[in-house]
């Protein structure tokens, strides 16, 4: 494909999104360009897909070349997530151009996992899961990738599912202090006790006519937690935590770090409760 300064976003830019994107600078007039192009279009087709090829004539494309500091030709800029990551001026042997590009192409799992991402940050959550599940085949030992798939079924009220995925988390995650696990496990052992708790309302009057009554409290955070209504778990468990930091082992503080994380997506709420339990601390 040839680009230009106009069509340079959408070809290279934007593309580099879901495959690498190498770019040749070359020019008609250019003796090693004539080696270099044919052996790239010669890998593009071998690598099936796995990076894209894309060609800048610098006689009809000065200004491309000059933001680029192309000096001398043949010269490749690689480009990956939307940037430049890479590149080399001259022409390399097939050996060497092999390793050039596997340095760049992402294994299974990530490509799938970014294709995920960009799914899911589209609304198409079909897509978005089907994707994981494929990352997840190419490298089932992947806890990162198991729990971007845990949060989507804990966002769909899948609890019955995302605990099953829970499941196959490695040792190394599930009892180590990773805050992204203890933060998904807070939200379904919510989900989990709020299933057999009283109502809301019910459990809101209890706290109301016994303020002292710290596992009312608890429970109430929990079926807060559940229905992700972050600010008022939040001000319950700080309660707890001003009342008695030894009830449960500090159970208080411990889940209101863990629904920080929960919450990472409101910013200025965590901020405002992270002053409150900090100034409560000191």
């Amino acid at each position: 494909m040839d680009t230009t300064l106009a069509t340079f976003e959408k070809d290279v830019i934007e593309a580099s999104a879901l495959a690498p994107v190498l770019v040749d600078f070359w020019a008609p007039w250019c003796g090693p360009c004539k080696s270099l192009g044919p052996m790239l279009e010669k890998l593009e087709a071998d690598y099936a897909g796995k990076w894209k090829l894309v060609k800048v004539n610098v006689d009809e494309n000065q200004e491309l070349a000059a933001h680029f500091g192309v000096r001398s030709i043949p010269h490749v800029v690689a480009f990956a997530d939307r940037q430049a990551v890479d590149q080399f001026v001259g022409v390399l042997p097939e050996g060497q151009l092999r390793q050039f590009l596997d340095g760049l192409i992402p294994d299974g799992a990530d490509a799938a996992r970014r294709a995920a991402q960009e799914a899911l940050a589209e609304g198409r959550r079909d897509e978005a899961y089907e994707a994981l599940q494929a990352a997840l085949a190419f490298d089932p030992g992947n806890d990162e990738v198991r729990m971007d798939l845990i949060e989507m079924l804990l966002a769909d009220n899948r609890a019955d599912d995302a605990q099953k995925e829970v499941e196959l988390l490695s040792p190394k995650t599930t009892q180590g202090i990773d805050a992204r696990f203890n933060a998904l496990k807070t939200r379904l052992d919510a989900l989990d006790a709020a299933a057999d708790l009283p109502p809301t309302d019910a459990l809101e009057a209890q706290v109301a006519a016994n303020p002292g009554d710290l596992e009312a409290r608890f429970d109430l955070a929990n079926a807060l937690i559940a229905r992700r209504k972050y600010a008022g778990a939040l001000e319950h468990l700080l309660e707890i935590v001003k009342r008695d930091r030894t009830f449960r082992d500090d159970v208080g503080r411990k889940t209101m770090l863990s629904v920080f994380d929960l919450a990472a997506h409101q910013p200025q709420l965590v901020s405002e409760w992270r002053r409150k339990l900090s100034a409560t601390l000191n």
